[in-house]
């Protein structure tokens, strides 16, 4: 497995002479999980599926970054540690610029927390205008595929610290979950019909969104070998991918014209 942490400045250059053109970051959060589970339970789940992966695939993995888009979990439970969005465009569009100079020309952030979505997709669109050799994808751990999505949503739309997420802890690291808390942690989806985007102090009552009581272990295990096989077949996809066209970002038609 290349991990890049662990790998010295000439071997990931000879890493990517050989071929291997592809990074994995994986971007987590911390951020309270409720009564029962610990705070980073969304770093742990991507640090612990891209290092699953990146042992079948030729990727170079990237340590995780902890910390995430999660202000709209607020100030009420204390243990979130958020980054603004605006900071988090700037701290992977800075890291996406170390990634190209590094000889790498595909880059697939994998993000383990709902609300980082916005500020990585927006990442992407700046990194894409500014390389034109560096394509980005952004896979979402809880989207993977229609299996595993299926399986986040089955005890609530706007879920967060439920069944899913409390059954991937409990087979993965058991050592995040209070399982003497179960019983009381479920809380409900409060969200059907609201116009608005509401911040997690005005949708639950303990953190919880969902019914982390009637997670299990089993449960766990087969949605995190779901999660593995698809994420798999998604790396080994982009290995190989090219654009559909070979055509400049910088370079405009007009310069073609004959005037």
């Amino acid at each position: 497995m290349y991990e890049l942490a662990n790998m010295t400045w000439e071997e990931v250059a000879s890493a990517v002479k050989q071929g291997v053109q592809t990074a994995v970051l994986p971007v987590g959060a911390t951020e309270q999980h409720g009564p029962h589970m610990g705070c980073g339970m969304d770093s742990a789940i991507a640090d612990t599926l891209c290092k699953k992966v990146a042992q079948n695939s030729e990727v170079i993995l990237l340590p995780t970054l902890p910390y995430g888009c999660s202000v709209g979990h607020s100030k009420r439970w204390p243990g979130t540690m958020a980054l603004n969005p605006k900071t988090m465009i700037d701290v992977i569009s800075d890291l996406g610029d170390w990634v190209q100079s590094s000889g790498i020309r595909r880059l697939v952030l994998v993000n383990g927390h709902v609300t980082n979505a916005a500020p990585l997709r927006c990442a992407l669109e700046i990194l894409r205008a500014r390389h034109d050799d560096l394509m980005i994808a952004l896979v979402h751990t809880a989207q993977i595929s229609e299996r595993v999505k299926k399986a986040h949503h089955d005890d609530a739309e706007d879920w967060h610290a439920n069944h899913a997420e409390t059954a991937l802890m409990m087979a993965l690291h058991p050592e995040i979950v209070r399982e003497d808390k179960l019983q009381q942690a479920d809380d409900p989806d409060r969200t059907d019909g609201c116009v608005f985007s509401h911040p997690v102090n005005r949708t639950s009552k303990n953190g919880v969104t969902g019914n982390p009581s009637s997670a299990t272990k089993a449960d766990g295990q087969q949605l995190f070998d779901w999660m593995c096989d698809d994420l798999t077949a998604l790396l080994n996809k982009a290995i190989s991918e090219e654009p559909p066209l070979n055509q400049s970002y910088n370079h405009s038609i007009l310069d073609d014209a004959v005037l």
